[in-house]
């Protein structure tokens, strides 16, 4: 096997994630690496624990980076909220309500399941049934913007009822944080975790994750021992912790945190209602253009994600060879369905760097040559024009 140094292509990212990263934040993380616990990186530690405050709308001292994905986030919120025989109601709409469920059982928890159809949003009112046939559960554990399909959930509802049964609640904002709007605070989210890759169009590899006081209290008064000594965040917190002497846990990813850094620090330029505007009004441009195609979303209007679009694949169609012929003729990747919506539907993203006018046009102009090309039932020569119609409203 000859190995040499691995060159990339250049691709344009408008899958499920990660997303196009931002030029300045490739150039951050190339920056010189000094130590985790130097004066300056210190420095830079309360910088970006401002900045996390600043996009999750909380004023919350325990508002950090986990040093790993996204799923690491996940475990980070279950590990340290869930004892043995706490009982656990996890809502799942798709995939990642499932491995919630997973979690929960991991931490010899016992979930109650509420399930929703793929597509659909949490129903506030199975939610409430399961919190009255279960005055018993501790936690509440919901996907704001479920990744698999493109469907979001109404938070604030979801917590206020979870609050009513005195129930704490840990909200996945993985694909949601900078995209759509989260207001921990205002909404009195217990627990909430998200990743680096989407909406913030860093790279990869870092879990922001924020708890409230009610949260902190409950991981301080634990009977037992969280069983993840990495993410016990007792420990981690002499780490992150503001104003105390930093005491080693673990080498942090001190080139990824500049990124985050970055990442941070644009969103705060752009301000976040900017942020979320333009999610919105690209997703409304790439909708006119799929439509103007005689392509539909598997998600109603008044449940779907912007930043992340469910196509159902023409009947026909061979899903996988349109993301292939996408991929290999014009770099352009989108995503896959998954689970029961595996070769049903293509997830498109418009996430962070990824939600540009230019990036719409290249997905509409390519999909739209792509399928016609394979002769599927589709309407030719007018979906750009109905994109640039939406783009100048």
């Amino acid at each position: 096997m000859d190995i040499t140094t691995f060159n990339p292509p250049v691709r344009t990212l408008m899958g499920p994630g990660p997303s196009d990263v931002y030029p300045r934040i490739l150039e951050a993380m190339s920056r010189p690496t000094i130590g985790h616990l130097d004066p300056l990186f210190v420095g830079l530690m309360e910088e970006m624990k401002a900045l996390l405050q600043y996009a999750f709308q909380t004023e919350s001292a325990l508002t950090m980076p986990v040093s790993a994905p996204g799923s690491a986030g996940m475990e980070t919120c279950f590990v340290n909220l869930v004892e043995p025989g706490d009982k656990v109601i996890v809502c799942q709409n798709g995939v990642f309500g499932g491995r919630m469920k997973e979690n929960v059982e991991r931490c010899g928890g016992i979930p109650v399941m509420v399930e929703d159809e793929w597509g659909k949003a949490v129903d506030p009112q199975k939610l409430e049934d399961a919190l009255k046939a279960n005055s018993d559960a501790k936690i509440v554990a919901f996907v704001q913007a479920e990744t698999s399909t493109g469907a979001q959930s109404d938070v604030k509802r979801l917590v206020e009822l979870s609050h009513q049964y005195d129930c704490l609640t840990i909200v996945d904002a993985v694909t949601s944080l900078g995209g759509t709007p989260i207001k921990v605070d205002e909404w009195q989210i217990d627990a909430i975790y998200s990743g680096t890759q989407k909406c913030l169009s860093c790279t990869p590899g870092i879990s922001p994750v924020s708890f409230n006081e009610r949260t902190q209290e409950k991981i301080r008064d634990r009977k037992t021992k969280v069983q993840s000594w990495f993410l016990d965040l007792n420990l981690v917190m002499g780490y992150w912790g503001s104003g105390a002497k930093r005491a080693y846990h673990h080498t942090a990813p001190v080139n990824a945190l500049y990124a985050l850094h970055e990442a941070l620090l644009i969103l705060k330029e752009e301000g976040l209602e900017n942020a979320w505007k333009r999610h919105q009004d690209n997703h409304l441009a790439l909708r006119a253009g799929l439509e103007a195609m005689g392509l539909t979303f598997i998600v109603a209007e008044n449940d779907r994600l912007p930043q992340l679009n469910a196509v159902s694949v023409p009947d026909g169609v061979d899903d996988a060879e349109v993301r292939s012929r996408l991929l290999n003729q014009y770099n352009l990747e989108i995503g896959a369905g998954l689970g029961v919506l595996a070769g049903k539907v293509w997830r498109i993203g418009l996430m962070g760097h990824a939600s540009r006018a230019e990036n719409i046009l290249l997905c509409i102009s390519a999909l739209e040559a792509v399928l016609s090309d394979m002769g599927a039932p589709i309407n030719t020569g007018v979906a750009v024009s109905a994109m640039h119609k939406a783009l100048s409203r």
